[in-house]
């Protein structure tokens, strides 16, 4: 099943002015609890940086600036969406950065909507504006390095999530190449110098919007999913990288499910719908959504990705912030 994200956004562009201004402000109570989670748990970060690299999931506005330039008008079209995310509010590295004390900037983010693990990206169909998948974004990270003569810092932080776009994008039914390519992207980084570098897995792709209603496609993807899933962790843990090298494994999958069994534990009413459908449906309407559109979660949900992830960076801040502890009861 291919599914054309340009044509997914661009379906929203008659969404009515009232609406429009709703959206543009992620939930004040929502992002009130996540301020609160910030004073409670942000210290003297260990980390010197974040570099990202990756598809719409992490893009803080590359793919819009590229279409802009080139198009006279910006994708995803903003609004509805937030400021050139693909989400009604920031994404989840923004909230991360915020947790570890950094902040979150386009010369460090490399992350573009449509990217693929190699060197495709189908946000537009046949890609005229040579938009890059992870395989550019590394090498073109890599060839700033050389171009001055340095390594990566070793003291930041690397963040790499792809995939989902080699299967819903370019209709790959095999996973060896999407993970042999993600495998080659940490090898890559850790060559010039990367030595904490987090990889996300994916969550069940015939559990989107997008997917979910035709039953035996979305049975066909979710194994596809849990297939990738699986061999990226066995080729993650068999690559030789050297004992000073940390790859952090983030659980995608099982946090998605874990929201989708009981979503109200996570604060959600809604986990099968599109908010942005709704939007066009419904004038009050009280769900609180895992989804902003067809494909791609709400700042909501960015903001728990962000939450879980800075646990599983929080060992690596105690070790060297041995006199700070931190609450992640909150979790």
């Amino acid at each position: 099943m291919i599914i054309n994200i340009f044509d997914v956004v661009n379906s929203y562009r008659d969404i009515s002015p009232d609406l429009l201004a709703a959206t543009l402000t992620p939930d004040e109570q929502l992002s009130s609890d996540f301020q609160t989670f910030v004073r409670a748990n942000t210290r003297r970060c260990p980390f010197s940086d974040m570099y990202v690299f990756g598809d719409s999931l992490c893009d803080i506005g590359n793919a819009f600036d590229t279409t802009q330039k080139a198009l006279g008008q910006g994708r995803p079209p903003s609004p509805p969406y937030f400021q050139g995310r693909f989400s009604n509010g920031p994404v989840w590295v923004e909230y991360l950065a915020t947790l570890l004390g950094l902040t979150s900037r386009r010369n460090t983010n490399f992350a573009i909507g449509g990217a693929n693990t190699g060197s495709d990206n189908t946000f537009i169909p046949n890609n005229p504006l040579g938009l890059p998948g992870l395989q550019q974004q590394i090498n073109s990270f890599i060839g700033d390095l050389k171009a001055v003569n340095r390594l990566a810092d070793c003291e930041a932080v690397y963040i790499i999530w792809a995939g989902a776009n080699d299967y819903l994008g370019a209709g790959l039914t095999q996973p060896a190449m999407p993970i042999k390519n993600l495998s080659d992207a940490v090898t890559s980084l850790a060559a010039v110098g990367a030595r904490h570098i987090m990889v996300l897995n994916l969550p069940d792709l015939g559990e989107l919007p997008a997917t979910r209603r035709n039953s035996q496609q979305s049975a066909l993807l979710n194994a596809l999913t849990r297939e990738h899933n699986v061999g990226l962790a066995k080729s993650l843990s068999s690559l030789s990288l050297g004992s000073d090298v940390n790859i952090i494994l983030f659980d995608v999958h099982s946090l998605f499910n874990q929201v989708l069994t009981n979503p109200t534990k996570f604060g959600f009413t809604n986990v099968t719908d599109s908010q942005l459908d709704q939007l066009e449906h419904l004038q009050n309407y009280t769900d609180k959504f895992l989804f902003w559109d067809v494909i791609h979660p709400t700042t909501t949900s960015h903001m728990i990705f962000a939450k879980f992830a800075f646990s599983l960076l929080a060992p690596a801040v105690e070790a060297r912030l041995s006199n700070d502890q931190y609450n992640l009861s909150n979790l």
